[in-house]
């Protein structure tokens, strides 16, 4: 990935790996499964508590129950080994938002999602800045994902938005997104903004159709 412009850190186990994001200024973690002193789904939760770092899961394990788990810790996208170097570096630069084709957006959405600004009980979502700041004032860390699905839902609220619909909106963030992967994320959304997450109130389930922001915007 040198020769693609990228400046790489190589990390041979995950206490090198979490000493570098300690120390060193990166902008994106491709982390091996197969670490020698740490499983990786172990290493994925601790750099997802400890910063909102984008995480590509590098691994031979094809099962759908690892790539479950680790999206669900927090992982942004998922490719299994053997694969194309090519493939890796598009995956990276796309959610670095490096990829410069224009294709994703027009002038007019760029300019809605810089000012784009929810609030709701308390909380801040904060679209153009890609921040989530709870009614204490602290910030909360939402993957790509996470934000893409959370935004998608403030932007109808009170409408109820399809798995289909909710796919569309993170399906750059994932490899192989499934309607398990909407479920997924909403139970993590949850957990992060929900005063009771088993009885929510701002993102609520309508049996059979989706899911609906039920949330008052200020």
């Amino acid at each position: 990935m040198q020769n693609d412009g990228f400046k790489v850190s190589l990390a041979a186990t995950g206490k090198e790996m979490l000493a570098y994001i300690d120390s060193e200024a990166i902008d994106l973690v491709l982390l091996d499964l197969g670490l020698p002193d740490e499983d990786g789904l172990v290493l994925a939760r601790q750099v997802r508590a400890r910063s909102s770092l984008p995480i590509i899961v590098v691994t031979a394990r094809k099962e759908q129950k690892d790539r479950l788990a680790a999206l669900e810790i927090g992982a942004d996208d998922y490719l299994t080994k053997p694969f194309d170097p090519e493939e890796l570096t598009l995956r990276v630069r796309n959610i670095l938002g490096r990829a410069g084709d224009g294709s994703n957006t027009n002038a007019e959405e760029a300019l809605r999602e810089r000012t784009e600004v929810f609030k709701f009980l308390g909380w801040t979502l904060d679209a153009g800045g890609h921040s989530l700041t709870g009614p204490d004032g602290d910030k909360v860390t939402l993957t790509r994902a996470e934000f893409n699905l959370l935004t998608s839902l403030a932007r109808a609220p009170n409408r109820v938005l399809s798995r289909d619909y909710l796919l569309d909106a993170v399906s750059q963030d994932a490899d192989a997104p499934t309607d398990r992967l909407i479920d997924i994320l909403i139970s993590r959304v949850r957990k992060k903004i929900e005063p009771n997450p088993k009885k929510p109130e701002i993102i609520t389930t309508v049996v059979g159709c989706g899911y609906k922001f039920s949330a008052r915007i200020e």
